[in-house]
Parts: structure tokens; sequence; C-alpha cells
């Protein structure tokens, strides 16, 4: 058994996996490398072979018991139509939502446009570094919730929603329904060519108040779990900054809970039943290892008792040093 199905489904308390958000990607130089040559980040995504060298890289140098594939919680809208580009400093840019085209969109058309990143799944899955060596491959999408915000607010809410944002009641209804259709299609598409763990990144749950949770993330994010159980895939879900994990998880019920950076771990521990995953502030990586390890360690002996996967309580930052990163997967390793 691979080892995040391990401490997922067994429940193992022996063993802490390890593989961390945005392990791919741009605090590694030979990712900056790819980058620099290949500056629309939408083609990177659907380049297939390079997509997956990118998502390779990190286990070729570090001792991660997972891959997560190179790819972007964008893809969804791209794949609906929707006009995706990422600025330079600036973050992703969306164009109009065209509801009535979307309505219309044929499941064909969706996977023909992001086929590339089931392709570059299905190379990392059956790659020797992944296949002989029982690490598990991770697929992903956005949360309805969080998809809905960048589709409608057109970029990064980073602290607000526009003003208007919940005006058209209509309209937020028929795209969580066009996502939940779609999300299910992404979703399958990604465990047909071998993601055996599919992570739920709901980035923009903190930005709910409470009486809003139930419509725009326990609901939606309920039925595409429960789909996703129905693939007798584990699903892990990260609602980034949400007020309440205890609530979430009871309601929604995923097999994993991914926690940020900002909560109490020993509160984790005494509210929640289900295997928890991260925890850890990225920013401790930009510090020296005398703390790196102490906070490290702190995780580790918090959830020792408990199934715990570890990881960042959010992505590694760009500024990260590879040499910090691996001494972090080492302390995990060696604990």
């Amino acid at each position: 058994m691979t080892p995040l199905h391990e401490v997922i489904i067994n429940k193992n308390t022996k063993i802490n996996p390890i593989w961390i958000m945005r392990q791919a990607g741009r605090y590694l130089p030979e990712f900056r490398e790819i980058r620099k040559l290949n500056p629309n980040f939408i083609n990177l995504c659907l380049n297939e072979n390079l997509s997956t060298e990118i998502t390779l890289q990190p286990l070729q140098r570090f001792n991660l018991d997972a891959a997560i594939i190179f790819s972007d919680i964008l893809m969804l809208p791209y794949g609906l139509n929707q006009k995706v580009e990422f600025k330079k400093g600036f973050g992703p840019r969306l164009g109009k939502v065209k509801i009535n085209e979307m309505s219309k969109l044929d499941e064909v058309d969706f996977v023909q446009k992001i086929y590339p990143v089931y392709k570059a799944i299905k190379k990392v899955s059956t790659n020797d570094l992944i296949k002989n060596q029982n690490k598990n491959m991770i697929g992903f999408v956005g949360a309805p919730w969080t998809l809905l915000v960048y589709m409608i607010n057109q970029q990064s809410p980073k602290k607000n929603l526009k003003e208007n944002f919940f005006k058209d009641d209509f309209l937020i209804n028929r795209i969580l329904l066009i996502l939940e259709k779609f999300l299910k299609i992404h979703i399958k598409n990604q465990i047909d060519n071998g993601a055996n763990v599919i992570q739920i990144f709901d980035s923009w749950a903190g930005l709910l108040e409470e009486k809003d949770l139930p419509n725009y993330i326990y609901s939606p994010t309920l039925n595409l779990v429960n789909y996703v159980k129905t693939l007798n895939t584990p699903v892990i879900c990260f609602p980034r900054e949400i007020k309440n994990y205890k609530e979430f998880c009871e309601i929604v019920n995923p097999d994993a809970i991914g926690i940020d950076y900002n909560v109490n771990p020993k509160k984790i521990l005494r509210d929640i039943k289900i295997p928890v995953q991260g925890g850890l502030d990225p920013k401790i990586l930009l510090t020296d290892k005398e703390t790196i390890k102490k906070e490290t360690i702190k995780y580790l002996d918090i959830f020792k008792n408990h199934p715990y996967i570890f990881n960042l309580g959010h992505g590694v930052l760009p500024e990260t040093d590879p040499n910090m990163f691996e001494y972090m997967v080492n302390t995990v390793k060696n604990y």
C-alpha cells in the first residue's frame, strides 16, 4: 500500500509520509530554467512532456512520498472556454463568463481542451520513480467556491471580493451547477489516468461569513467528496482559513483534512477524528535549520498518535532555499 493510503485508509500512526504543496515549481532552479523558456503558464501546463518533467523534479531531488501533478486549478475555467492568463507580478486574469456558451459545452470538447493534463498524469504515474518506489500520484481540483470566486471576480480576490459579487444569484447558481458537472469529469479523468489521491483546494474558503458556508462550501464540496469516494479514491480537502474546521469535517467528511498555518494544531487534534495533513508555516523554511527542525518536530510530536501526513499550511514560497527544503524533508524522515 502507498504511504498516503496507509495513513488515510489504514489510519496508520507509525509513519508520517511527506509531500508539499507547490513542491513542483518556482523555488527549484531546474524549474526556473524551463519557465524562462516557456513564459506562457497555461501552455506550460498543457505541455505533457514538460509538465511531466516538472512534476518529477522534486522527487529526483528529495525523499518525498508523493508527486502532485504540475497543473493549476484554473485549467477548469480554461477548459470551459473562459479566457485565463497569468500576468507576471499580478497573477491570474480571467475573461468575462459567457454563461450561455458554458451551459452548452460538450464534455468531449472540455476533455479535449485540457487532455494533455491527463496524459501527463499517465506519464508520471507510470514512471519508475513513482511505480517502483511505491509513491502516490496526487491529482487535484479547485473547490467550487474558489473557482466561482476566480470566474466572477476575474482575478485573485486577495483580501476582498468585488462589491457586487453576490448580486446575480441566478448566474452564481448556474455556474455552480456547471462546475459540479465538469469538476466530476475532471476528477474522473485524473483518476482514470493514474491519480490515486485527489486533493480539493478551497484557497478562498476564509472569505465567507458563516451564514454563507452551507450554500457555497459545504453543499458543493460535499457533492464532490461523495463523488470521489464512489471512485474508490481517497480525497483530501484543504479549506484554507476556514473558521471552523471541526464543522467542515463533520459535514463534508473528506477522508483527510489539510490545515493551514493559522490554526492551532492542538485544537485540531482535540476536535478532529479523521487523518490530518499539513500546518507548518511556509515562512519557517526561510529561517534557519534550528528553527526548521524545532517547528517540524512540533507538528510531528502533536500528531504522533494521530494519522498524519506532513505538509505545509500553504504552498512553498518562491524564495525558499532548496537546501532548507531538503533539511525539512530529512527531519521528517529521521523522526
